[in-house]
């Protein structure tokens, strides 16, 4: 039995991307039932670290691929729109948790913050099945 090193970097990187997952949606619905300031500013931290492993780890993906290949990922139709939606999801994602941690927001807002937030990781998950289905 020989180890193919294209399949354990692959494997990896999806473990490590579904981690990210994990934190991005676990985090966010954990925010969202909870209603202290201070338990947000730790779930900020948090989900705005499962974004960022969401985005390197898909880059990670495509990376692997044209190491191995010397291309990217053939993708077409409804794969590329899966995939803009989870770049754009994720985009938001940061952008909203950076936000979160500055303090500017009433609590009102970063209550509805949060339900965005759960949103986006709903549909980044959401687009990551159609995009492996399409792909």
């Amino acid at each position: 039995m020989t180890l193919d090193i294209q399949s354990l970097a692959y494997a990896v990187t999806q473990v490590i991307h579904n981690i990210g997952a994990v934190t991005v949606v676990g985090g966010s619905v954990v925010a969202v039932a909870w209603h202290e300031s201070i338990v947000w500013r730790k779930l900020s931290r948090m989900v705005l670290a499962g974004w960022i492993v969401q985005a390197l780890s898909g880059t990670t993906f495509g990376a692997i691929s044209y190491y191995y290949y010397a291309q990217f990922p053939d993708l077409l139709g409804i794969a590329v729109v899966a995939l803009i939606v989870k770049v754009v999801c994720a985009a938001l994602g940061v952008a909203l948790a950076t936000v979160q941690l500055t303090g500017l927001f009433s609590e009102a807002a970063l209550r509805f913050s949060w339900l965005a937030m759960c949103f986006l990781g709903v549909l980044a998950l959401s687009s990551a099945a159609i995009l492996r289905w399409f792909s």
